[in-house]
């Protein structure tokens, strides 16, 4: 039986997918949208075995052994202990902004990175609860599921620039609609509204995923208050200390590592942190965890 969560992913990626195609027939009609199914399977294919090297990558993150960095290797040991999953690799991101992820397609292939401003602001027992929250991302399959989704709308995103570049030279006004896919007025329209739609429907599986994984988190270690306390510090500093990243893996992050104006806020992937430390405290207080 398929949770609600899994059904709406599902649904969502198809939606992403649709989005691409229909670019591609806009693009190049026929053709153009078997190019891009092509495309599609190539970059689910990709995200699915490389995502961790990826992620790392344009993370700014670096591997590192249990000689470099014991302490934050034993704490990942004891929370991936009681998470119930192999230890992961570890990785610290040289910044002083405070943030962490964690990355890999299954919890055999996991990486859980973070940055040196968040080992000198949290204590042992906060850094605790946000090691758990990664690593409820990774038990979950999160991981997966958001670089697949960010690969996806990265391609959209790319097609439709390459469809502006088009409308800009004449490129769609002469071929017949059939052959073009809904000529100038369908392309003008994928230009404006595919990068948005693929943006909305990714910040939606993002931003559902971060609750899941705060109440995995908390309840693994048992111990929702620490959790919440780390977000409210987490979110202070963020906004003070930004950390420069590819946009592209934002996502990925425990909370929002770029700030923005309001327009860039409205389209985040993560969700209200006040909201997300509420929920955490309504389960320190029911005691049900």
């Amino acid at each position: 039986m398929f949770s609600g969560n899994a059904i709406k992913t599902v649904l969502l990626l198809g939606v992403l997918t649709g989005l691409l195609l229909l670019i591609g027939d806009l693009l190049g009609g026929r053709g153009g949208m078997l190019i891009a199914f092509v495309f599609a399977i190539i970059m689910n294919f990709g995200s699915y075995w490389f995502s961790d090297r990826i992620a790392l990558a344009m993370g700014g993150a670096r591997e590192v052994s249990y000689q470099e960095a014991p302490e934050l290797h034993e704490l990942v040991a004891e929370v991936a202990q009681l998470s119930g999953m192999p230890m992961p690799r570890v990785a610290i991101v040289p910044a002083d902004a405070p943030n962490a992820f964690a990355t890999g397609r299954d919890p055999n292939h996991a990486v859980v990175a973070v940055t040196t401003g968040i080992l000198r602001l949290l204590d042992r027992r906060e850094l605790r609860g946000v090691l758990a929250h990664e690593l409820g991302h990774v038990r979950n399959r999160d991981i997966l599921v958001s670089a697949i989704a960010a690969t996806i709308a990265g391609a959209i995103t790319m097609l439709a620039h390459m469809a502006q570049w088009g409308l800009m030279f004449g490129g769609y006004g002469r071929r017949d609609d059939r052959e073009s896919g809904g000529g100038m007025l369908g392309a003008l329209l994928m230009v404006i509204l595919a990068p948005i739609a693929a943006l909305i429907i990714q910040m939606a599986i993002s931003r559902s995923r971060e609750y899941g994984a705060d109440e995995t988190g908390a309840r693994t270690v048992h111990d929702p208050e620490a959790l919440a306390s780390a977000l409210e510090k987490l979110d202070a500093y963020s906004r003070r200390i930004p950390l420069p990243v590819n946009p592209a893996v934002s996502s990925l992050f425990i909370v929002k590592p770029l700030t923005g104006d309001a327009l860039a806020n409205l389209f985040s992937t993560h969700p209200p942190t006040a909201e997300r430390i509420a929920r955490l405290r309504q389960m320190a207080y029911s005691g049900r965890y």
